[in-house]
């Protein structure tokens, strides 16, 4: 120790309040205040995860023993009081809404990332009930002419309704066959084939209009007339 107070005359200028101002304010601790190095809060451990609890505690010991090892170290410079608070305060950058935000949870509890280029609309449903719930209002639609939906859905089952007379419009027994696969009702097909040709002869697509309207009273959900052109 000797030879290193007089290989090091500037040391004796060196205080422990610089070493303070360089780091963030910590609460104090019952552990610090023995000399001990400190814990982290269990509560940003369980949030990372127990991957990252090691390299918490790393963090906190390398910042702590940094100050107790060297009973006379040199004088801290900006540029390492800007590494080590960018070190410390990186370490608790990571938060619970982070993950919310990338990460949901479907009803099942399955943990899901962001629907990135998936262009399927999913109602908020399985699979099995959104392609019921399609072909009910196809099925509809094409009995009534104009139905009152969400904007969403109608949207989604603008497509099945073209398709489905875009079938009429051929009007061979397998488009046949398969528009009575998708519909419920038979007559409907029957006298979708029978009128389509005549009425769609000279338009390509675009055989429904949708109409905003008024939102739904209770949850305010918006809602939309789609009707056939």
């Amino acid at each position: 120790m000797e030879a290193f107070a007089s290989a090091s005359p500037s040391a004796s200028t060196w205080r422990m309040d610089s070493l303070r101002t360089a780091l963030p304010s910590l609460r104090p601790s019952p552990s610090a205040a023995l000399g001990g190095a400190p814990r982290p809060r269990k509560q940003a451990a369980g949030r990372l995860g127990a991957s990252a609890a090691p390299f918490l505690r790393s963090s906190f010991v390398s910042t702590s023993t940094s100050a107790s090892s060297c009973a006379s170290p040199a004088p801290v410079s900006a540029a390492v009081s800007a590494s080590l608070a960018f070190s410390y305060t990186s370490s608790f950058s990571v938060e619970s809404s982070f993950e919310h935000r990338l990460f949901g949870t479907d009803v099942r509890g399955r943990i899901l990332a962001m629907r990135h280029g998936k262009r399927i609309p999913r109602l908020g449903r399985p699979a099995d009930q959104r392609k019921a719930l399609l072909r009910g209002l196809t099925t509809q639609l094409l009995k009534h002419g104009r139905i009152k939906t969400t904007k969403p859905r109608a949207k989604a089952m603008r497509k099945w309704v073209d398709k489905m007379i875009t079938m009429a419009k051929d009007g061979s027994l397998h488009k046949r066959r398969q528009a009575l696969g998708y519909i419920y009702e038979k007559n409907i097909v029957h006298a979708l084939f029978a009128e389509v040709p005549d009425r769609y002869g000279e338009r390509n697509g675009g055989y429904t209009r949708i109409i905003p309207t008024f939102p739904r009273r209770g949850d305010n959900a918006p809602m939309a007339y789609i009707e056939l052109v």
